[in-house]
């Protein structure tokens, strides 16, 4: 097959379009960079994961890995496009890419699909923000072993770009459900989950805890505004973790980091 040379093909033009969260939306696809998420994408088909297309710059390739992954998958059918240095650099996100990207379909959970069988523990986030957040709690959820991740109101797109470059990959292996605060404090109800929540204003040290119960649920405000009374209401326990510095809180990452390795420690 011969190069894309023109960045004004097509195919060239959809993935730019799938920059923006509307078009991620309607379409159900989403832009993948680099070797390693587009191997993660492509070792999740067991997850319901499936690869669209790779376009990828034999210029800037240079990984025997990457090189038998597209062989691989053009065998199996997926759309393989080779495209020039110039066209590559139009549409990578990255400063200095590694010359391959994917337009890949990850499985989109409903939240009455889960419950404390499949998702004996893991985090809610109230209206996040900052897409890298999203990302690393997703790649701690991984490390950790916990079930997934459950997104609140008004969220960041949990398919940014730079959720997956956050992630490493890790967000296709993992439920993501974004749903109503009312529907998750239903949900959570129905299926007898403990939550965990966190303030800076807890009337419990988390180091204190001796056993965190499952199935349970690790709850977290948004950066800005924390946890309302409303969602505060809902949780069993209210988490402090201890400030000693002039800083009266944690980056919402590294709290969720912190909570999950006491909650996976003392269980």
């Amino acid at each position: 097959m011969s190069q894309i040379s023109s960045s004004s093909n097509p195919k060239i033009k959809q993935v730019r379009l799938l920059r923006k969260r509307k078009n991620r939306q309607e379409s159900g696809l989403l832009v993948v960079e680099g070797i390693h998420p587009v191997g993660e994408a492509a070792e999740a088909a067991s997850q319901g994961c499936r690869i669209e297309s790779i376009f990828y710059a034999p210029d800037l390739l240079k990984s025997d890995f990457a090189t038998r992954l597209i062989q691989q998958l053009a065998q199996q059918g997926t759309q393989v496009y080779p495209v020039t240095r110039e066209v590559f650099a139009s549409i990578a996100d990255k400063e200095n890419p590694q010359g391959i990207l994917a337009l890949v379909r990850p499985r989109f959970f409903d939240l009455n699909e889960l419950n404390q069988e499949n998702f004996e523990w893991g985090v809610a986030l109230v209206a996040p923000q900052d897409p890298g957040n999203i990302g690393t709690i997703l790649r701690t959820i991984d490390a950790v072993g916990a079930s997934g991740l459950i997104l609140l109101e008004d969220s960041a797109d949990p398919y940014h770009p730079n959720v997956v470059r956050a992630s490493m990959g890790t967000l296709f292996w993992y439920p993501i459900v974004q749903v109503s605060f009312r529907e998750f404090a239903h949900w959570t109800r129905a299926y007898e989950y403990v939550i965990y929540g966190a303030s800076a204003h807890g009337s419990l040290d988390y180091s204190e805890v001796e056993r965190y119960t499952r199935p349970a649920i690790l709850l977290l405000g948004s950066e800005r505004e924390g946890l309302s009374k409303e969602q505060a209401a809902i949780c069993d326990f209210m988490l402090r973790l201890p400030m000693r510095g002039r800083a009266s809180s944690l980056n919402l990452a590294v709290a969720a980091g912190i909570l999950l390795y006491a909650m996976l420690e003392h269980q």
